[in-house]
């Protein structure tokens, strides 16, 4: 795991914003696409705002959230609407988004359909991730029942979780997804989550999800 410590939120965002537009558009220099997922929540949205403005030959990058509550696209907890009003404007808006809610009542329905449609686009160029206080990752909940699933490195590409802390039903990439990208970048803000941090690396994956991918990661970190 690499840390970066930045003297404050906004050197952050830009910082990381401009690291990961120079990672999409060196892939793109060798490659026909590019892929980029991220979080929901409102932690990212300073990065959103500077990297859909970075000029990147974005028709060719996709955008995929790492998990999406079973929510319509413009319900006040969609990650895709937070998406849409933060990263897929500006420059940034010709992106292709693949959205992983579809409509289907549940999303174990949709499940299988999302994975063909991202699949694709894997491996990941760069993947974001974000960090709950419970050391959570995309929708990796340490009390899903699904959890050791999504973590196994034969798990579907996609999966349906449901778990307590979670509330609504979500769709989340799995473990294997995530891992597999060429370049990891976790966020994280404020002195509690360095705290969460540091109590995650010494933890099994199972207990604190975000373990699975801090050995190739990335962290961002402000106060």
């Amino acid at each position: 795991m690499q840390l970066i410590e930045y003297p404050d939120r906004d050197f952050l965002a830009l910082s990381l914003a401009q690291t990961i537009a120079g990672q999409l558009a060196q892939h793109l220099r060798t490659a026909e696409r590019a892929s980029l997922s991220v979080p929901g929540g409102t932690t990212p949205a300073p990065v959103f705002d500077t990297l859909s403005g970075t000029d990147l030959d974005w028709g060719r990058v996709s955008v995929i959230l790492g998990d999406e509550r079973w929510v319509d696209g413009e319900h006040p907890r969609s990650n895709a609407r937070l998406l849409r009003r933060h990263l897929l404007r500006d420059k940034a808006a010709v992106a292709n988004h693949i959205p992983l809610y579809t409509g289907d009542a549940d999303p174990e329905t949709a499940a299988d359909m999302v994975a063909a449609q991202i699949a694709p686009h894997l491996p990941l160029t760069v993947a974001l991730l974000g960090m709950g206080h419970d050391m959570h990752t995309a929708s990796l909940f340490p009390d899903a029942p699904m959890l050791a699933r999504a973590l196994a490195s034969d798990a579907p590409p996609v999966m349906a979780i449901r778990a307590d802390s979670a509330g609504e039903p979500r769709i989340t990439l799995t473990a294997p997804v995530l891992r597999g990208a060429l370049a990891i970048h976790l966020m994280i803000l404020g002195p509690e989550k360095r705290e969460v941090l540091d109590k995650a690396a010494s933890l099994p994956p199972e207990q604190a999800p975000i373990r699975a991918f801090l050995d190739n990661a990335t962290v961002h970190w402000a106060e």
